[in-house]
């Protein structure tokens, strides 16, 4: 169950497949995809499954077919390291839409040549994007004007159950000034967040979007 909430005079989205939809504008906003992250541990000798990986590709294509966004922007670590087969499966997902506009903004992570983001039509921004009341970076900016919009973070939350159970939960985090999305791909852990007395925070469980701040 998707969640509907106000940002800077503008309704927006949020759904627990991990991304924020700007309805009006028809906005896909995902963050922290970090495709290939399976294939670099195996490389380290890490033995993973290979289910992560198609579950972040069905997700961001159940999306695309449920939302129907003219863009899609990927606010940062799209792709985990250096280039590998993965990266040709996105590109072949990317292709069969080609009325939509992918857009990259930059992330730590996004280290491959221009020339492998832009044979499969992703539009860069680096560091940041501005669009419309909205500032988006891969990072939280600490020095800014509007309302910025990022991700890196991994937020999430702990809350604790009967018989001193804890569980962490991934969530949209929003102050005043800033929102963090929680990050998109499957395997990539939370980062527990510290919220302030104005902050809100909506946590992602058994496939619902909840307010519990």
């Amino acid at each position: 169950m998707e969640m509907r909430v106000e940002l800077e005079g503008t309704e927006c989205i949020l759904l627990p497949e991990k991304a924020l939809f700007w309805q009006p504008e028809k906005i896909l906003m995902i963050a922290d995809l970090h495709l290939g992250k399976i294939n670099h541990f195996r490389r380290s000798g890490v033995a993973l499954p290979d289910q992560p990986n198609e579950e972040n590709l069905n997700r961001m294509i159940s999306l695309i077919r449920s939302c129907e966004p003219d863009r899609v922007l990927f606010l940062g670590d799209l792709f985990h390291s250096h280039y590998n087969d993965e990266w040709e499966a996105f590109g072949q997902v990317l292709s069969h839409y080609p009325g939509i506009s992918f857009e990259l903004v930059m992330g730590n992570h996004d280290i491959m040549s221009r020339h492998q983001y832009e044979k499969h039509r992703l539009k860069l921004h680096d560091p940041t994007l501005e669009i419309g009341p909205f500032l988006l970076s891969h990072e939280p900016l600490e020095d800014f004007e509007g309302y910025n919009i990022a991700g890196h973070i991994h937020p999430g939350v702990r809350m604790f159950g009967k018989g001193r159970q804890r569980l962490r939960f991934p969530c949209f985090f929003f102050g005043s000034r800033q929102g963090i999305l929680p990050a998109f791909g499957a395997f990539t852990g939370t980062h527990p967040m510290k919220p302030k007395e104005e902050d809100q925070i909506f946590i992602i469980a058994e496939n619902r979007v909840i307010r519990v701040k």
